[in-house]
């Protein structure tokens, strides 16, 4: 089973109800995120191409509750750790906020909580799921972009909107992480490499 968000790019209006949403369920410190949304662009369609034959999209990344995460392979006291559900979380009572997982995410979505001094990150609202609810992320998206489910299932929704969306379907670059996350993009051309969403 690997629990996940496939995130239809085409639909995204950078409207940011997703990070709002996410901060109020799971009380994220003020300038902390679990989910950010970036804007790409605008960049030129093609080659030689000039203003206003431009294009742009909004790229919502968090966790990508990878398939095999590098944070888990260098935490020292195995508080990162991955569930059944293919949820990635940090057992917060094990964490000794060495930040080495920080370091090692790919996605740059990983905080100290300076308060705590414990690593936080999206949960993938655990909370919820556990009571068959959506991530709150993706029960407040204003654009229903975002789709909720087991992606080890065919029948998920969000198997279905990935084999219908063929080569348009698309992950963060994998370091040999396997992203678990997936995002549809139609209408332009995709660019996803580091430069688009650096480490914070």
């Amino acid at each position: 089973m690997q629990l996940a968000i496939v995130t239809d790019l085409n639909r995204c209006v950078g409207c940011l109800a997703c990070s709002v949403a996410c901060k109020m369920e799971n009380n994220v410190e003020i300038g902390s995120h679990y989910n950010r949304v970036l804007r790409i662009g605008p960049n030129l369609k093609h080659a030689g191409a000039k203003f206003p034959d431009v294009e742009m999209y909004f790229l919502p990344v968090q966790c990508q509750h990878c398939k095999t995460p590098a944070c888990i392979k260098v935490c020292p006291t195995g508080a990162s750790h991955k569930t059944a559900d293919g949820t990635v979380l940090v057992d917060r009572d094990k964490c000794i906020g060495c930040k080495l997982c920080i370091k090692a995410c790919p996605y740059g979505v990983r905080f100290l909580n300076e308060e705590t001094k414990v690593v936080e990150k999206c949960t993938m609202c655990a909370q919820l799921v556990a009571q068959k609810k959506e991530p709150q992320c993706v029960s407040g998206c204003s654009g229903r972009a975002r789709f909720f489910g087991d992606l080890d299932d065919p029948n998920s929704v969000p198997s279905k909107k990935l084999k219908a969306a063929g080569e348009h379907a698309y992950n963060l670059p994998d370091e040999g992480n396997h992203p678990s996350f997936k995002y549809i993009l139609k209408k332009a051309t995709w660019r996803g490499g580091k430069t688009d969403f650096e480490k914070s």
